[in-house]
């Protein structure tokens, strides 16, 4: 029964609208919670007991489904394959104090999916398909969802093309899925950074603004041979110039520079809107710390190290949350920043953020979703 599940045909119940009452649940025999240890939890190795599906063809999304976690059944001609109609989302689910999974801002990641999938030629998700189906089956996986502090459950919602054709045009039919693992943290220490001024992540009128899959296929070797010089991560710059600085790795940068926190802007459609990215502004303007988002160059970071008012630099992400930079490289020039455990910002932005999160702290942006 469960190949039936998981492979594209076209035998599928009729039309409909896809909501919470919608979803199909077909639930696992024998759970794999016995293989969490909640003692040592890395990110991306272990996976939920269950996975969201629903199709999309004809121009409309059938009944979504959450099944066992399975392996998929694909053809070799599977559009996605080929020419990368492929894109995905970061969620994070959390263990309040009262032991309640709640799931921090999906409607921002299900407005920001949408974005990716008109850019791609792939059809939208509604809303209820994308946070309902997530509510259910983080529910129905509770248990997966880690209490520590630096543990999460980590949701992954992605849509492929699935036409089983090879010929060059925007696909016809899609699969979108959620899946789930439990994480701990993505960096165990501070990061070192190199700053590229060969390779480039975007240009204006790509895809950078997308969390498309072929966004981080075509970083895969520049970092790789950074990581072979012995740094953690790329700082990427822009693709006309390599004077200014856009993302690092997988995440958007800040840095502080006197009093003020500064993060590359938006224009140009060459950096992704990231939610950690929006909430740190957030919270930073409601302290009443200066915070500017502006084009930021090479020779503004090394001026300013060298004048003594570079503080603090820090990612953010979802999967990383707040990553502090310990140092960061150009060429042959190597700026190394003040001890970690005194800086002010970020450690402040990194205990708000938890206790929002984690739901020890009120949430007043409307950012927690209760399961």
């Amino acid at each position: 029964m469960l190949a039936k599940l998981i492979l594209f045909n076209t035998q599928f119940s009729e039309i409909m609208s896809v909501s919470a009452l919608d979803v199909r649940v077909n639930k696992i025999e024998k759970s794999r919670i016995h293989q969490l240890d909640p003692k040592n939890i890395q990110f991306g190795k272990l996976y939920s007991d269950h996975m969201l599906i629903a199709y999309y063809e004809n121009k409309a999304w059938k009944q979504a489904e959450i099944v066992p976690f399975a392996n998929l059944s694909l053809s070799p001609a599977t559009t996605f394959m080929h020419y990368g109609q492929a894109i995905f989302e970061g969620v994070k689910a959390y263990k309040n104090p009262q032991g309640e999974p709640i799931i921090f801002r999906p409607h921002d990641n299900w407005t920001r999916m949408n974005r990716s999938a008109v850019r791609m030629a792939m059809p939208e998700v509604p809303v209820d398909l994308f946070v309902d189906g997530m509510r259910q089956l983080v529910e129905l996986d509770r248990d997966w969802v880690p209490s520590s502090d630096g543990t999460s459950l980590y949701i992954r919602p992605f849509m492929i093309a699935v036409d089983e054709f090879i010929g060059v045009r925007p696909a016809e039919k899609f699969m979108f899925m959620i899946i789930t693992s439990p994480a701990g943290p993505y960096y165990s220490k501070p990061v070192s950074i190199y700053l590229e001024d060969r390779y480039v992540r975007a240009f204006p009128g790509g895809i950078g603004f997308t969390k498309a899959a072929g966004n981080y296929g075509m970083s895969m070797y520049p970092t790789q041979e950074i990581k072979k010089m012995g740094y953690d991560q790329i700082l990427w710059t822009d693709g006309f110039e390599h004077k200014y600085v856009q993302e690092i790795g997988t995440m958007n940068v800040f840095f502080l520079i006197g009093d003020t926190v500064v993060t590359p802007d938006l224009n140009g459609d060459t950096i992704l809107e990231g939610v950690t990215r929006d909430s740190v502004l957030t919270l930073l303007r409601e302290k009443g710390i200066k915070a500017e988002e502006r084009p930021i160059s090479i020779d503004e970071l090394k001026a300013a190290y060298k004048a003594g008012t570079l503080r603090e630099a820090f990612g953010t992400g979802t999967a990383a949350s707040i990553a502090p930079i310990a140092e960061l490289t150009f060429h042959e020039e190597h700026m190394v920043l003040p001890a970690v455990e005194s800086w002010e910002v970020a450690n402040w932005l990194i205990k708000e953020l938890a206790d929002i999160r984690y739901g020890r702290k009120e949430d007043s942006h409307g950012w927690i979703c209760k399961v």
